[in-house]
């Protein structure tokens, strides 16, 4: 069953009460398990954090670090158990089963797989672990929260911004590629359902249309040089490209086939190599996702559960099991004049980390300093 998330307003309310309690926490880096230790009193107990892979560079940059700062400012007493499963869900089961064992009282899960990550679930209520569906919606399965973004809205933004900057071109009719994320992912396929959407809406025809195992960056070149190929190097005008790595991947592409100038590419997850290109004009747009919100909502989430609580939600989704509590972060498409007024005046990236020796003058021309 193809399953579209239902969201329904409720009323909002504070996802956790209280004040907060500095930590002294620190943490053990490492991609299979790690624990930190609180240092002082309080209500605390085992988190177990399981993001998927770490291709995709923002779950070791941002989601990782800032979830564990945040849980170390709201409970001193809490531990971090930590996984990635470098894009292996026989892994990422296998580390679930570790952070059971260890006892842990809340999982925040991050799935390889949407559909296997059921059994997962399965598992942790058996212990009675509440989970938190992070990023990723777990379908069929009794998770007890869902924080994300509007993952069809995410597509339908970038249909929408690459179909104007193509009208602006005088490529109204055009034909465009589709580079989508992983088959596996549940998000992926909602990108792909309002991507589509908006193409049609838009009058954009969709010569090629690639799933890409992994979200890999080097599939995604080798689809994009298949498109090349397939559609003729003059017709591929316009590339939708569900993420900044696999943008990186294709633009590596069109290089190597000779474009002169470069058809307008989307991203999504303001990866700061794409902002760069962005800023230079190799990339057209990322989505920004404010992944620092989303992390830090989050661990609030686990905190207040490990604490005995039951934090309210702003919205539900249905995962085809039941309506789940939800929290929705809205996504921003980011241009090149748009830069400065979102992803650095809120301190995403510092201008010091973009605007390196190569992009200075591109810096300068988007009024960043």
């Amino acid at each position: 069953m193809k399953l579209r998330p239902f969201i329904t307003a409720l009323a909002v309310t504070a996802l956790v009460g209280g004040g907060a309690v500095v930590a002294g926490c620190g943490s053990d880096n490492n991609n299979d398990s790690g624990s930190t230790s609180g240092s002082s009193g309080g209500k605390g107990g085992k988190i177990a954090l399981l993001l998927p892979e770490s291709k995709t560079a923002r779950y070791e940059s941002q989601d990782h670090p800032k979830f564990e700062a945040k849980v170390k400012e709201l409970c001193s007493d809490c531990e971090i158990v930590y996984s990635n499963a470098d894009q292996d869900a026989s892994k990422q089961q296998s580390q679930a089963d570790a952070a059971l064992t260890q006892g842990v009282k809340v999982m925040v899960l991050d799935p390889v797989d949407a559909a296997s990550a059921a059994a997962i679930v399965t598992r942790a209520k058996q212990k009675n672990v509440p989970v938190i569906s992070y990023d990723r919606l777990i379908p069929d399965a009794p998770i007890d929260y869902y924080i994300s973004y509007d993952n069809e809205g995410v597509g339908k933004l970038q249909a929408d911004s690459l179909s104007k900057k193509l009208a602006a071109d005088g490529n109204k009719n055009a034909t465009i590629t589709m580079i989508n994320g992983a088959p596996t992912d549940n998000n992926a396929k909602l990108f792909k359902q309002g991507a589509t959407a908006g193409f049609k809406a838009a009058g954009i025809k969709i010569g090629k249309s690639y799933d890409t195992p992994d979200w890999s960056p080097d599939k995604a070149q080798q689809e994009m040089e298949q498109a090349i190929t397939a559609i003729g190097k003059d017709n591929v005008v316009g590339v939708l490209s569900a993420n900044d790595g696999m943008a990186g991947g294709a633009i590596a592409a069109m290089k190597r086939a000779g474009y002169k100038d470069l058809p307008p590419i989307t991203g999504q997850d303001a990866e700061l190599g794409a902002v760069q290109r962005i800023l230079t004009g190799e990339q057209y747009m990322t989505i920004y996702l404010d992944i620092r919100a989303e992390a830090e909502k989050s661990a609030e989430l686990a905190v207040s559960l490990v604490k005995g609580e039951q934090p309210a939600a702003t919205s539900k989704v249905n995962n085809g099991t039941a309506d789940i509590p939800a929290v929705l972060l809205d996504p921003i498409a980011v241009t090149a004049d748009k830069v400065k007024d979102t992803i650095v005046k809120d301190g995403f990236y510092k201008a010091d980390q973009i605007c390196t020796a190569e992009v200075k003058d591109a810096c300068a021309k988007a009024g960043i300093e």
